[in-house]
Protein backbone atom coordinates (compact mmCIF):
# COMPACT_ATOMS: atom_id res chain seq x y z
CA UNK A 1 0.00 0.00 0.00
CA UNK A 2 1.43 3.36 -1.04
CA UNK A 3 1.79 5.88 1.74
CA UNK A 4 0.97 9.56 1.31
CA UNK A 5 3.80 12.00 0.97
CA UNK A 6 5.00 13.90 4.02
CA UNK A 7 3.12 17.03 2.93
CA UNK A 8 -0.01 15.02 2.14
CA UNK A 9 0.00 13.68 5.69
CA UNK A 10 0.42 17.22 7.03
CA UNK A 11 -2.51 18.43 4.91
CA UNK A 12 -4.65 15.51 6.04
CA UNK A 13 -3.91 16.33 9.68
CA UNK A 14 -4.93 19.95 9.03
CA UNK A 15 -8.29 18.84 7.64
CA UNK A 16 -8.94 16.33 10.42
CA UNK A 17 -8.11 18.84 13.14
CA UNK A 18 -10.62 21.26 11.65
CA UNK A 19 -13.29 18.53 11.89
CA UNK A 20 -12.37 17.73 15.49
CA UNK A 21 -12.37 21.37 16.58
CA UNK A 22 -15.74 22.01 14.92
CA UNK A 23 -17.32 19.09 16.78
CA UNK A 24 -15.92 19.75 20.25
CA UNK A 25 -16.50 23.47 19.84
CA UNK A 26 -20.24 22.86 19.63
CA UNK A 27 -20.40 20.08 22.23
CA UNK A 28 -21.20 20.33 25.92
CA UNK A 29 -17.73 20.38 27.56
CA UNK A 30 -19.02 18.14 30.36
CA UNK A 31 -20.56 15.54 28.01
CA UNK A 32 -19.18 12.02 28.57
CA UNK A 33 -17.15 10.31 25.85
CA UNK A 34 -18.45 6.70 25.77
CA UNK A 35 -15.40 5.35 23.90
CA UNK A 36 -13.02 6.81 26.52
CA UNK A 37 -14.61 5.70 29.82
CA UNK A 38 -14.38 8.33 32.53
CA UNK A 39 -13.57 11.14 30.10
CA UNK A 40 -15.62 14.17 29.17
CA UNK A 41 -15.29 16.34 26.08
CA UNK A 42 -12.98 18.54 28.17
CA UNK A 43 -10.66 15.59 28.86
CA UNK A 44 -10.66 14.45 25.24
CA UNK A 45 -9.89 17.95 23.98
CA UNK A 46 -7.09 18.53 26.48
CA UNK A 47 -5.55 15.12 25.68
CA UNK A 48 -5.65 15.75 21.94
CA UNK A 49 -4.09 19.19 22.16
CA UNK A 50 -1.41 17.85 24.50
CA UNK A 51 -0.35 15.39 21.80
CA UNK A 52 0.34 18.26 19.38
CA UNK A 53 2.33 20.20 21.97
CA UNK A 54 4.32 17.09 22.91
CA UNK A 55 5.22 16.25 19.32
CA UNK A 56 6.20 19.87 18.64
CA UNK A 57 8.54 19.74 21.62
CA UNK A 58 10.11 16.47 20.43
CA UNK A 59 10.82 17.87 16.97
CA UNK A 60 11.97 21.33 18.05
CA UNK A 61 14.37 19.93 20.67
CA UNK A 62 15.64 17.17 18.35
CA UNK A 63 14.86 14.70 21.12
CA UNK A 64 17.14 11.65 21.27
CA UNK A 65 15.32 9.93 24.12
CA UNK A 66 11.84 9.72 25.60
CA UNK A 67 10.26 12.92 26.87
CA UNK A 68 6.99 12.58 28.78
CA UNK A 69 4.10 14.82 27.79
CA UNK A 70 3.71 15.89 31.42
CA UNK A 71 7.11 17.58 31.16
CA UNK A 72 6.18 19.67 28.11
CA UNK A 73 4.84 23.26 28.34
CA UNK A 74 1.19 23.22 27.25
CA UNK A 75 0.13 26.87 27.49
CA UNK A 76 -3.30 25.52 28.41
CA UNK A 77 -5.97 28.23 28.77
CA UNK A 78 -7.73 28.60 32.13
CA UNK A 79 -11.17 28.71 30.52
CA UNK A 80 -12.17 25.27 29.22
CA UNK A 81 -14.34 26.97 26.59
CA UNK A 82 -11.08 28.07 24.95
CA UNK A 83 -9.81 24.48 24.64
CA UNK A 84 -11.01 23.95 21.04
CA UNK A 85 -9.16 27.07 19.86
CA UNK A 86 -6.11 25.91 21.84
CA UNK A 87 -6.19 22.55 20.00
CA UNK A 88 -6.35 24.37 16.65
CA UNK A 89 -3.41 26.57 17.64
CA UNK A 90 -1.44 23.59 18.95
CA UNK A 91 -1.94 21.66 15.71
CA UNK A 92 -0.98 24.69 13.63
CA UNK A 93 2.27 25.08 15.59
CA UNK A 94 3.10 21.39 15.09
CA UNK A 95 2.38 21.50 11.36
CA UNK A 96 4.44 24.67 10.91
CA UNK A 97 7.30 22.93 12.74
CA UNK A 98 7.02 19.75 10.69
CA UNK A 99 6.87 21.60 7.38
CA UNK A 100 10.05 23.48 8.29
CA UNK A 101 11.93 20.30 9.23
CA UNK A 102 13.64 17.67 7.08
CA UNK A 103 11.41 14.57 7.33
CA UNK A 104 14.49 12.31 7.12
CA UNK A 105 16.18 13.90 10.13
CA UNK A 106 16.72 11.40 12.98
CA UNK A 107 14.49 12.02 15.98
CA UNK A 108 13.26 10.05 18.97
CA UNK A 109 9.70 8.83 18.43
CA UNK A 110 7.39 6.49 20.26
CA UNK A 111 7.18 4.23 17.19
CA UNK A 112 9.29 2.04 14.94
CA UNK A 113 10.48 4.84 12.64
CA UNK A 114 12.94 7.12 14.47
CA UNK A 115 12.75 10.03 12.03
CA UNK A 116 10.71 13.22 11.84
CA UNK A 117 8.62 11.66 9.05
CA UNK A 118 7.02 9.45 11.72
CA UNK A 119 5.04 12.30 13.28
CA UNK A 120 2.50 13.46 10.65
CA UNK A 121 1.37 9.91 9.87
CA UNK A 122 1.05 9.02 13.56
CA UNK A 123 -0.79 12.17 14.52
CA UNK A 124 -3.18 11.80 11.58
CA UNK A 125 -4.58 8.63 13.09
CA UNK A 126 -4.62 10.16 16.55
CA UNK A 127 -6.81 12.85 14.99
CA UNK A 128 -8.98 10.40 13.04
CA UNK A 129 -9.69 8.26 16.09
CA UNK A 130 -10.30 11.17 18.45
CA UNK A 131 -12.60 12.80 15.92
CA UNK A 132 -14.55 9.54 15.96
CA UNK A 133 -14.60 9.71 19.78
CA UNK A 134 -16.03 13.21 19.59
CA UNK A 135 -18.61 12.22 16.97
CA UNK A 136 -19.81 9.30 19.08
CA UNK A 137 -20.01 11.57 22.13
CA UNK A 138 -22.40 13.94 20.30
CA UNK A 139 -24.51 11.12 18.85
CA UNK A 140 -23.09 10.90 15.35
CA UNK A 141 -21.91 7.76 13.58
CA UNK A 142 -18.27 8.20 12.54
CA UNK A 143 -17.13 7.43 9.02
CA UNK A 144 -13.51 6.98 7.92
CA UNK A 145 -12.81 6.63 4.20
CA UNK A 146 -11.39 3.28 3.08
CA UNK A 147 -7.95 4.46 1.94
CA UNK A 148 -7.29 6.41 5.15
CA UNK A 149 -8.56 3.53 7.29
CA UNK A 150 -6.41 0.93 5.52
CA UNK A 151 -3.33 3.07 6.05
CA UNK A 152 -4.35 3.53 9.68
CA UNK A 153 -4.67 -0.21 10.29
CA UNK A 154 -1.19 -0.79 8.89
CA UNK A 155 0.31 2.17 10.77
CA UNK A 156 -1.03 0.71 14.00
CA UNK A 157 0.25 -2.82 13.27
CA UNK A 158 3.68 -1.42 12.38
CA UNK A 159 3.97 0.50 15.64
CA UNK A 160 2.30 -1.74 18.23
CA UNK A 161 5.54 -3.67 18.95
CA UNK A 162 7.23 -0.37 19.85
CA UNK A 163 4.56 0.51 22.42
CA UNK A 164 6.10 -1.18 25.46
CA UNK A 165 2.89 -1.56 27.46
CA UNK A 166 1.21 -3.23 24.47
CA UNK A 167 4.18 -5.48 23.70
CA UNK A 168 4.10 -6.77 27.29
CA UNK A 169 0.41 -7.69 27.04
CA UNK A 170 0.82 -9.31 23.60
CA UNK A 171 3.63 -11.50 25.01
CA UNK A 172 1.14 -12.84 27.53
CA UNK A 173 -1.58 -13.68 24.98
CA UNK A 174 -0.65 -17.38 24.72
CA UNK A 175 -2.44 -17.72 21.36
CA UNK A 176 0.46 -19.18 19.36
CA UNK A 177 -0.57 -20.79 16.10
CA UNK A 178 -3.83 -18.84 15.83
CA UNK A 179 -4.65 -16.21 13.22
CA UNK A 180 -6.90 -13.15 13.13
CA UNK A 181 -8.07 -12.23 9.63
CA UNK A 182 -9.40 -8.73 8.91
CA UNK A 183 -11.32 -8.48 5.63
CA UNK A 184 -12.50 -5.14 4.24
CA UNK A 185 -15.79 -5.29 2.36
CA UNK A 186 -15.36 -1.95 0.55
CA UNK A 187 -11.92 -2.46 -0.96
CA UNK A 188 -9.08 -4.93 -1.35
CA UNK A 189 -7.78 -4.57 2.21
CA UNK A 190 -7.09 -7.87 3.96
CA UNK A 191 -4.70 -8.54 6.82
CA UNK A 192 -3.54 -11.69 8.60
CA UNK A 193 -2.35 -11.20 12.20
CA UNK A 194 -0.52 -14.07 13.92
CA UNK A 195 0.27 -13.88 17.64
CA UNK A 196 3.20 -16.03 18.74
CA UNK A 197 6.84 -16.25 19.84
CA UNK A 198 6.37 -13.50 22.37
CA UNK A 199 4.90 -11.03 19.90
CA UNK A 200 3.04 -11.12 16.61
CA UNK A 201 3.53 -10.91 12.87
CA UNK A 202 1.21 -9.57 10.22
CA UNK A 203 0.92 -9.46 6.46
CA UNK A 204 -1.48 -8.28 3.82
CA UNK A 205 -3.47 -11.00 2.15
CA UNK A 206 -6.23 -13.55 2.31
CA UNK A 207 -6.21 -16.74 4.32
CA UNK A 208 -8.17 -18.90 6.71
CA UNK A 209 -8.04 -17.47 10.19
CA UNK A 210 -8.95 -18.79 13.62
CA UNK A 211 -11.11 -15.69 13.67
CA UNK A 212 -12.24 -13.56 10.74
CA UNK A 213 -13.86 -10.13 10.81
CA UNK A 214 -15.58 -8.65 7.75
CA UNK A 215 -16.60 -5.00 7.69
CA UNK A 216 -16.06 -1.69 5.92
CA UNK A 217 -12.44 -0.61 6.23
CA UNK A 218 -13.33 2.37 8.40
CA UNK A 219 -15.19 0.12 10.82
CA UNK A 220 -12.22 -2.27 10.96
CA UNK A 221 -10.02 0.69 11.93
CA UNK A 222 -12.45 1.68 14.68
CA UNK A 223 -12.52 -1.95 15.84
CA UNK A 224 -8.75 -2.32 16.16
CA UNK A 225 -8.68 0.96 18.09
CA UNK A 226 -11.39 -0.31 20.43
CA UNK A 227 -13.98 2.20 19.24
CA UNK A 228 -16.34 -0.54 18.01
CA UNK A 229 -17.22 -3.54 20.12
CA UNK A 230 -16.83 -7.00 18.57
CA UNK A 231 -20.60 -7.51 18.81
CA UNK A 232 -21.40 -4.33 16.84
CA UNK A 233 -23.89 -4.98 14.05
CA UNK A 234 -21.53 -3.37 11.53
CA UNK A 235 -19.13 -6.28 11.95
CA UNK A 236 -19.40 -9.89 10.80
CA UNK A 237 -17.31 -12.12 13.05
CA UNK A 238 -16.59 -15.76 12.20
CA UNK A 239 -14.76 -18.39 14.23
CA UNK A 240 -13.26 -17.96 17.70
CA UNK A 241 -14.56 -14.73 19.18
CA UNK A 242 -12.34 -15.21 22.21
CA UNK A 243 -9.24 -14.62 20.09
CA UNK A 244 -10.63 -11.30 18.86
CA UNK A 245 -11.51 -10.20 22.40
CA UNK A 246 -8.08 -11.24 23.69
CA UNK A 247 -6.31 -9.38 20.88
CA UNK A 248 -8.31 -6.19 21.44
CA UNK A 249 -7.69 -6.33 25.19
CA UNK A 250 -3.95 -6.81 24.67
CA UNK A 251 -3.55 -4.06 22.06
CA UNK A 252 -5.84 -1.40 23.51
CA UNK A 253 -4.25 2.06 23.56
Amino acid sequence: MAHRTYEEYCAAVEAEVARFVAIVGEADPAAPVPTCPGWTIIDLTRHHGTTYRWMTHLVRTRATERVWSRDVPLDLPEDVRAYPAWVAESAAILLETLRATDPDRPNWTIGADRHVRFFPRRVLFEAVVHTADAEIAVGREPHVDAATAADGIEELLENLPSFGWVADRVRELDRDGETLHLHATDGDGEWMIRPGDGGFTWERGHGKGTTAVRAATGDLLLLVYGRLRPDDERLEVFGDRDLLSAWLAATGL
